[in-house]
């Protein structure tokens, strides 16, 4: 009775060793076909082992498959707004102010007087200076007929010439003395200033008023010596004030010499302001617009470095391998970053490239570009 049950054991024994040890045969049986030998099936175990080894020592990535596209190369500069026209109106003589003075803000035109000064004794220095040009006149058409006649000299007809041009040198000095007191506005603007107040003593070079012109401005900026060669004249320019107004304009001037200090260039956009609302010495964000070129817009925290320091990213090569390309930050923006040196197409790594190097095998799991 114990002999049976020993039996059945062998034989299921015998089929899951058939079943599960020498499938690979018994299937080849079942078909009709010649079992693969011992050395075949182990070559083939070995191959499949180091395939999902080799597989498995590849590093999981997460890379964005970019395609580059065309945008405006702007040069981005931080700058200030300026009056195009800002003069301090001074005296050039000594007196005092006769005048009510015109207070800040006040618009005046070409020519309204600023601040008029007391004449003093100027009107009659002015009167003697012309009195003494007729007399040196007279002389003059004297001694002019009596040479003529032969009973007067040379010399006194030189003298009398000469009598004459000092006359007139000091009516002329005279006349400038007494246009002197009245201070105009040299252009059309606006008085930043009051003007000198009524008694005040005026010297040479004290001030009278400041007169400043704001119906155009200018944008003045710093451009670094790399991307100066981006920025031409008659170039759209816009950019943003620190109220949040946007203006546009022309950029009308571009410094041939760098700052010593900062390496940078001056440029100048010109902008119209008929209405007066841009002030002068407001803070502005400046774009210039230069020729577009092809560029990846991709997260800011694809960035990395390499060995050498340079700034770049790592993309998956054709063959699954790592390439790092260094990069050119074209524009920055608060959805990513646009950056120049990259082929049309690219597969960046944007999740684990800061844990793998050039040449690195990689298993990339991909994902589109955010449009």
């Amino acid at each position: 009775m114990r002999i049976i049950p020993m039996l059945t054991a062998v034989v299921v024994t015998a089929s899951l060793y058939m079943v599960v040890i020498q499938r690979d045969e018994l299937m080849a049986f079942a078909r009709g076909e010649d079992a693969p030998d011992a050395a075949q099936s182990e070559t083939a175990a070995a191959e499949g082992q180091d395939a999902a080894q080799a597989e498995d020592t590849r590093v999981g990535v997460v890379a964005l498959q970019s395609k580059a596209r065309t945008i405006g190369n702007a040069v981005i500069l931080r700058g200030q707004t300026q009056a195009i026209r800002q003069v301090e109106v001074r005296a050039e003589t000594t007196s005092t102010v006769i005048s009510e003075p015109l207070r800040k803000g006040a618009h005046v035109e070409q020519g309204d007087v600023l601040c008029q000064l007391d004449p003093g004794t100027r009107d009659a220095a002015l009167q003697e200076a012309q009195a003494r040009l007729k007399e040196a006149q007279i002389n003059l058409t004297a001694a002019s007929k009596l040479s003529e006649g032969g009973y007067a000299s040379e010399t006194r007809l030189a003298a009398s010439e000469a009598a004459e041009r000092t006359a007139i040198a000091a009516v002329a000095a005279a006349e400038k003395e007494m246009e002197r007191l009245t201070i105009k506005a040299p252009f059309a603007g606006l008085l930043e200033s009051d003007t000198a107040e009524l008694g005040s003593l005026l010297q040479p070079g004290s001030l009278c008023g400041t007169v400043i012109q704001l119906d155009t401005i200018k944008l003045v900026g710093y451009v670094p010596e790399a991307e100066v060669n981006k920025v031409e004249l008659g170039a759209t320019a816009g950019a943003e004030l620190s109220t949040g107004q946007t203006v546009q304009g022309k950029v009308t001037f571009l410094s041939r010499s760098a700052d010593p200090t900062t390496r940078t260039f001056e440029v100048e956009i010109t902008v119209p302001n008929q209405d007066l609302s841009i002030r002068d010495g407001q803070t502005a964000d400046i774009a210039i617009s230069s020729a577009g070129s092809l560029a990846h817009k991709l997260p800011q925290s694809a960035l990395t470095l390499n060995n050498e320091g340079q700034l770049g990213v790592r993309v998956v090569g054709s063959d699954s391998t790592v390439v790092f390309y260094p990069v050119q930050l074209l524009r920055d923006e608060a959805d990513g970053v646009w950056l120049g040196g990259l082929p049309e197409t690219a597969d960046v790594i944007v999740v684990g490239q800061d844990f793998v190097t050039e040449g690195v095998a990689v298993a990339a799991t991909y994902r589109e570009t955010e449009q």
